[in-house]
């Protein structure tokens, strides 16, 4: 899906790149604290949050914007309409705190319900993935963006994203349904990209997650060929009451 918005790309990698470099400095260096959901949240979620706030508000100020910390504290926008960003600031604060680099920096266009314009950073790996609505792309360690798709997948079976924190039996049992010639653990955001880039064909996620979770790497996904479908087939939408979302599947290319 093409969109208006995707001049805003250069703009939004700086708001990722300044949110990852806030993260970066408190990294090793905070504690968490829990949040009325029981999740862990620290000051470097909400430091990076202040970042891409202040730019989405320079950037696009009359396009709502849902985030993470705000909500978490109730503070939500009335009605978000056909087009709003989806914000986490830190994704996988779990993995933050342990200190294992795999967390990211989520920010995504919402338009009609479909992802578009998306950033995920992952300022410890040096790493960042984005898409403009139509292409997805990736830059490692400050060189120069290049296109990433996702793979066909092989005739000898599928490598699954599995989650790090969040594996559960349900996973273990949607496996067992597949040909699967490998598996490929991470944290966050991080295994959208594993397939959007062709590293693995399927991530199949079970449980509570939130649309902000989700939102910029399956723009990013959908940008390389992939997509993400609930249970039962249907696409992934967003804007859903409460911004929850249903279990869901990654796949790549030919699912």
């Amino acid at each position: 899906m093409p969109s208006d918005f995707g001049h805003l790309l250069p703009d939004l990698i700086t708001a990722a790149d300044e949110a990852g470099a806030v993260i970066m400095a408190l990294y090793g260096k905070v504690d968490a604290r829990q949040k009325e959901d029981r999740s862990p949240v620290t000051a470097a979620d909400e430091a990076a949050e202040a970042v891409i706030l202040e730019h989405l508000a320079r950037l696009a100020p009359d396009i709502p914007v849902v985030a993470e910390e705000q909500s978490s504290q109730g503070i939500a926008p009335e009605s978000v309409g056909d087009r709003f960003w989806l914000v986490d600031p830190l994704d996988g604060t779990k993995e933050f705190l342990s200190k294992n680099g795999e967390f990211t920096v989520n920010i995504a266009l919402i338009e009609h319900g479909v992802p578009t314009v998306s950033v995920v950073g992952a300022p410890a790996m040096g790493t960042l993935y984005v898409s403009d609505g139509t292409t997805a792309q990736r830059r490692r360690d400050g060189e120069g963006l290049e296109v990433i798709q996702a793979r066909t997948q092989p005739a000898e079976g599928v490598t699954a994203a599995v989650s790090r924190s969040h594996r559960d039996e349900a996973t273990n049992t949607f496996l067992q349904g597949l040909t699967v010639a490998g598996e490929k653990v991470g944290g966050s955001s991080l295994k959208f990209c594993l397939v959007a880039q062709g590293e693995a064909d399927v991530y199949p996620r079970f449980g509570r997650t939130m649309e902000w979770d989700t939102a910029a790497g399956h723009g990013v996904l959908r940008a390389a060929g992939g997509s993400v479908r609930r249970v039962e087939g249907t696409e992934l939408v967003y804007g859903k009451p409460g911004f929850e979302n249903p279990s869901f599947i990654a796949w790549g290319k030919d699912a």
